[in-house]
């Protein structure tokens, strides 16, 4: 039953998928109407049709097609933290990536001279300004996944390894604190800086291109092939450490593989998309209010969830304020913060080991 209502559950989160693609690339100043016109009249010659059709294939949908394989990534990274943890409070920035992206992050800026005739007025402007050049933006994507891997190693290193899970928790909440420290005082150190950084922080689609939405397309494909390879450690761990270790399974081993997993796509998220809180916090607790599965389908189901999710959050926050653009990471903070506060109100928050 459960196996078939899974099924289910998979179907109707396809059907969204496609139904929120149309919408997202729909969302804007001209629409889809000119586009519509330039096939249906394809001898019209004004020029409209054209643009519109660039808007659309080379702005909003790789747009789209990157908010879903972002929230694919932290809903994946989420329903691992959650069951390689057993919190249900566990989340995809919890072995310190946030914090470890963001100093890296401010560190290039200030690298790159953040002055303000780079930057610009406001903090959207001088996000664009700086995107605009093609390597400055390579170079900030490239210093927000080393940094984010570099602090998970950190985290690794004042853990002692994988093999205390509180150990590892408590070491990724050093890590998250100091590295966050260090971030807000290079800001205070280069104020030039902190215009720019803001988009980073908030969390933000908005630069998204064919070339990162096909890299976290990618990374999505490969990092739930191998949590879904790695699920059943996490089916032992939810029976406790002694069952698990009774079963014969290379603890350790898998362990590195599920943090492994986690950081790879944590940071693959993070450095294209900045910091989108909630969206892997709350994508498996969704999956669970829906079906019960083993950790293989939550997998599954809570990358699919993600996508959705944020995706959703990507198109509202384009279409709130048109022609005004709310910074995504802020919506879902309010949206997730608010389910999962009506969760804890219900008493339905829940996880392995909880």
């Amino acid at each position: 039953m459960n196996r078939a209502r899974a099924w289910v559950v998979g179907w109707v989160l396809l059907v969204l998928t496609g139904l929120l693609l149309v919408l997202a690339v729909s969302v804007g100043s001209l629409g889809l109407e000119p586009m519509v016109m330039a096939w249906l009249q394809p001898a019209r010659d004004d020029g409209a049709a054209a643009l519109a059709a660039q808007i659309v294939v080379d702005i909003r949908l790789p747009r789209a097609l990157g908010a879903w394989a972002a929230g694919a990534l932290l809903g994946l990274a989420g329903a691992v933290a959650q069951g390689l943890f057993r919190n249900p409070l566990a989340d995809p920035f919890l072995l310190g990536s946030a914090a470890g992206a963001s100093l890296a992050v401010a560190l290039a800026l200030v690298a790159l001279g953040g002055a303000a005739g780079m930057l610009g007025a406001g903090g959207g402007q001088a996000w664009s300004v700086l995107s605009s050049s093609l390597w400055v933006r390579l170079g900030l994507t490239g210093a927000a996944f080393i940094g984010a891997l570099v602090a998970v190693l950190l985290t690794l290193a004042l853990a002692r390894g994988v093999q205390h899970t509180l150990r590892l928790l408590l070491a990724g909440v050093v890590v998250g604190v100091v590295l966050g420290a260090a971030t807000q005082m290079v800001l205070l150190l280069a104020p030039d800086a902190l215009q720019a950084m803001q988009a980073f922080l908030l969390g933000s689609t908005a630069f998204v291109g064919w070339s990162a939405a096909g890299l976290m397309g990618a990374m999505a494909v490969l990092c739930t092939a191998a949590a879904a390879v790695l699920a059943r450690a996490l089916d032992a761990l939810a029976l406790g450490e002694a069952t698990a270790a009774s079963l014969g399974l290379p603890l350790a081993l898998l362990r590195t593989a599920l943090v492994a997993v986690l950081a790879l796509a944590t940071a693959s998220a993070v450095a294209q998309t900045g910091l989108i809180a909630f969206v892997g916090l709350a994508a498996p607790h969704l999956v669970r209010t829906l079906v019960a599965v083993t950790h293989r389908g939550l997998m599954v189901l809570a990358a699919a969830m993600g996508a959705v999710l944020l995706l959703a959050a990507d198109t509202l926050a384009r279409w709130w304020l048109a022609p005004q653009e709310l910074p995504v990471g802020v919506l879902t903070a309010v949206l997730g913060g608010g389910y999962l506060l009506w969760l804890m109100h219900r008493g339905r928050l829940r996880g392995q080991g909880v």
